[in-house]
């Protein structure tokens, strides 16, 4: 069959961008922007609204920055706006100053401060009065005076979060000679092991967003949100690991990228423990200590176990276990001087889309070295190891569970 042949002045001319594409772009943008206005004018073609609206006020955070002092934050997450009327605690009626102002609109912030003599030790109850009659609640669990930023208190919140991020992992890591010393199956096992602790702190992180986002106002996505940040997060990491075109990432690189997970999940460890502080809803105390040491030691098994096998020089263990171990502190700030629900979730969020990416990585190189020896990749070791994982840190943390 003769084959036809284009001439190389017939062929097609590529599209250009040129001011036409961008009009033809922004028609349909011009209609709608048209249409929303048409909208709003009108009421939807539903005349005046008679019904009263449905108002939604969410307490975010009660706080006793002094003596005779209380300071209530808000958030309106409905869709019209709240004017705050009458404030209530412990069923009696109190004066209040209200900024920026008593008429709260979508989506906006309030704070709202109260002279109070509240009691040391005793919880406090305080609801909110709209216009319209509708009430709003929040409580005060342990009464205690909410810490403000000074340097004394940064330094004490540091070295909360070196107690529970940075020393724990930097001790897990001191098992690397020991992990250099195991056989295959072994360092099968251990990887394994390394999958079923990511497995735990996967599912662990995701349930703590998952409760963290129902407190907020639903207007910003509630538990739906929470999934397409892990999802973005998992996707964003996958992108910048596929850089290298289908080759086999280094064992180095892989324990960077565990230490990273590893590190979201502690800020939002940290975002929790800081918050529990300065509520005064946890006795953080030697105890308690302990527990997270024994937590998140384990996290730095898994941190060593791809390189078992590498010799990296000693400051990548250094940089390992501050990038682990180090956003702790930074969580106990914020939880501890300015915490948001919204925000905590989102951190947790990204914390389990980076560890859902480092369970990726860590189960392909289980599966490359399984082919490259020609055994099983599910063996007793493996299996084992797996299992290992998942119920060390389920039994270490029933030692820090509220």
């Amino acid at each position: 069959m003769a084959r036809v042949t284009t001439p190389a002045g017939d062929q097609p001319k590529a599209p250009t961008m040129g001011a036409g594409a961008v009009l033809l772009a922004l028609i349909p943008l011009l209609l709608l922007g048209g249409l929303i206005a048409m909208l709003v004018v009108t009421g939807a073609g539903l005349g005046n609204r008679t019904a009263p609206p449905i108002e939604e006020l969410t307490v975010d955070r009660i706080s006793l920055p002094a003596v005779d002092q209380m300071v209530v934050e808000v958030t309106n997450g409905g869709a019209d706006p709240v004017t705050v009327a009458q404030v209530l605690v412990d069923d009696n009626y109190w004066d209040f100053a209200i900024s920026p102002g008593p008429e709260i609109p979508r989506l906006g912030r309030a704070t709202i401060a109260i002279p109070y003599p509240w009691v040391q030790d005793e919880p406090h109850h305080v609801v909110l009065i709209s216009s319209n009659g509708v009430t709003f609640e929040g409580e005060v669990a342990v009464a205690t005076r909410s810490p403000q930023p000074t340097a004394a208190t940064f330094g004490q919140y540091a070295l909360l979060g070196i107690y529970v991020g940075f020393i724990p992992v930097g001790l897990g890591l001191l098992w690397y000679p020991f992990l250099r010393r195991l056989g295959r199956g072994g360092m099968q096992a251990v990887l394994s092991l390394t999958v079923g602790l990511l497995i735990f702190l996967l599912f662990d992180t995701m349930a703590e967003a998952l409760e963290l986002i129902a407190t907020t106002p639903g207007v910003f996505g509630g538990a739906p949100l929470v999934f397409l940040v892990a999802l973005l997060a998992f996707g964003a990491l996958l992108a910048v690991g596929g850089a290298g075109k289908g080759r086999d990432a280094s064992k180095l690189g892989v324990a960077y990228r565990i230490a990273f997970g590893i590190g979201l999940h502690n800020l939002g460890e940290g975002l929790a423990i800081g918050a529990a502080f300065a509520l005064g809803e946890a006795a953080l105390g030697t105890f308690l200590v302990i527990g997270f040491t024994l937590h998140n030691i384990t996290e730095g098994i898994g941190i060593a176990a791809p390189i078992a096998r590498e010799r990296p020089a000693w400051w990548h263990f250094v940089l390992l276990a501050a990038l682990a171990g180090l956003p702790a502190v930074l969580g106990v700030w914020i939880g501890g001087f300015i915490y948001n629900a919204l925000l905590a979730a989102v951190f947790l969020a990204l914390g389990a889309g980076a560890i859902a990416q480092v369970v990726y990585e860590v189960g392909r190189l289980i599966v490359r070295q399984s082919r490259e020896e020609g055994a099983p990749l599910l063996s007793p070791a493996t299996f084992g190891g797996l299992a290992a994982g998942i119920l060390i840190m389920y039994a270490t943390a029933l030692l820090v569970a509220a």
